[in-house]
């Protein structure tokens, strides 16, 4: 079993004679698991966490005595001293403004991913960190795994002949509940801002950014072409069934067929298509297995954090594991879905539902098979022929640099 170089849950290259003075904007939903490692991290003396920042205050007793509680980033950062690192782990259509204005108060920029809702945005995001000499690390976890490492060297190893082609699968289940957690929720758009959260920019972000980053596919110049076909089972507006497809610039495929309407939740993975064998990367467990013609072996690998990543690169100048600029063919392909038609409903004849209430889930019947098949001949449903695929893949025109 591969192992990390330093122990899981240890601050070794983080800490400093001064502990960060950092401070978290969102404290729920993922924000919370933002609070759990910043408490790690501050009984490391690697940080401080000085001040929250939430609508929503947190609960008593969940944060430090000294931590400060503010109803916005705005008033955070005019009434605290100095910040170090701000973390927003906000909703999508906030991650923008709030990153410009940590930005602008002198502070590194922990941002959770999808890093911002447009291309335009994007680019505000890049100028304002060029121009504040400011470090934005975006939070793309499972780039952190050292099987990616592992990756690149089997790669050049040869071990599974010529890369042909990479897939992106992904079925999980999500539930009405899940749509009614927020205002937000499965919307492309609220009150002319645009929000983008489908399954490929969200809940199943990272299967795309770590297909990407396997195929060295990392700023706006690496991509020449996204074409999207998006489907919706639910009632919501942003899609929750998609494909879409990739080619680099320098000609690899990459196809990323992504449901939250599976029967039941597997966990994600990408599969390296060589000419002699392929590679199969569970990114959330960080597992690796190959088969080739001498047999199949599986390692799991350890994982650097994000924010410890950030703070040795503030530290000691350790390459940043996710700056915002290796996100730019991301950004290409959430901007392709955001532009692209409003997904077209799945016949309902095509769907079942499963459970009760708040708690029942669609199920598009054969997803399973059809999500291994688009992904094996980097295909779209509609060129499957899936009954209810009656869409057609959608080019975007990747914009002149």
């Amino acid at each position: 079993m591969g192992t990390a170089t330093e122990a899981p849950g240890s601050a070794a290259g983080a800490s400093s004679s001064t502990a960060a003075r950092v401070a978290l904007v969102g404290v729920h939903g993922f924000g919370a698991h933002h609070l759990r490692n910043l408490e790690r991290l501050q009984a490391a003396a690697a940080v401080e966490l000085v001040a929250v920042a939430d609508p929503n205050p947190p609960a008593t007793g969940s944060l430090p005595p000294s931590s400060a509680v503010f109803g916005g980033l705005a008033e955070l950062i005019a009434g605290t001293d100095h910040l170090d690192v701000v973390i927003v782990a906000t909703p999508i259509q906030t991650h923008a403004p709030l990153a410009l204005a940590a930005l602008a108060a002198d502070a590194d920029l922990y941002l959770e991913k999808p890093p911002v809702a447009s291309l335009a945005d994007f680019h505000r995001l890049c100028d304002a960190a060029a121009a504040s000499g400011r470090s934005v690390q975006i939070g793309f976890q499972s780039l952190g795994s050292h099987a990616l490492r592992a990756i690149e060297d089997l790669l050049a190893a040869g071990t599974i002949g010529t890369l042909q082609g990479i897939s992106a699968t992904g079925r999980w289940v999500r539930d009405r509940a899940y749509y009614q957690r927020s205002r937000w929720a499965g919307k492309r758009s609220i009150d002319g801002v645009d929000v983008v959260d489908g399954v490929a920019t969200n809940p199943l972000a990272h299967a795309v950014a770590t297909a990407l980053r396997i195929a060295g596919a990392r700023t706006t110049a690496d991509l020449a072409s996204v074409e999207t076909e998006l489907y919706r089972a639910n009632d919501i507006e942003s899609d929750d069934t998609s494909v879409i497809r990739i080619r680099t610039a320098a000609g690899l495929p990459i196809t990323c067929a992504l449901t939250i309407c599976a029967a039941e939740s597997v966990e994600p993975y990408i599969t390296l298509q060589g000419s002699t064998g392929t590679a199969v990367f569970h990114y959330t467990e960080d597992r690796l297995t190959v088969e080739t013609a001498a047999g199949r072996t599986e390692e799991t690998y350890g994982r650097d954090d994000l924010t410890e990543n950030l703070l040795a690169h503030r530290n000691s100048g350790a390459p940043l594991i996710s700056p915002q600029r290796d996100s730019g063919a991301f950004m290409l392909v959430l901007e392709a879905i955001r532009t692209a038609p409003p997904p077209t409903p799945i016949d309902p004849a095509a769907v079942r539902w499963e459970g009760e209430g708040e708690a029942a889930h669609a199920v598009v019947v054969g997803i399973e098979a059809a999500l291994e098949r688009a992904g094996r001949e980097h295909a779209t449903f509609s060129e499957l022929g899936l009954p209810w695929a009656a869409s057609a893949p959608e080019s975007f025109v990747i914009p002149a640099p």
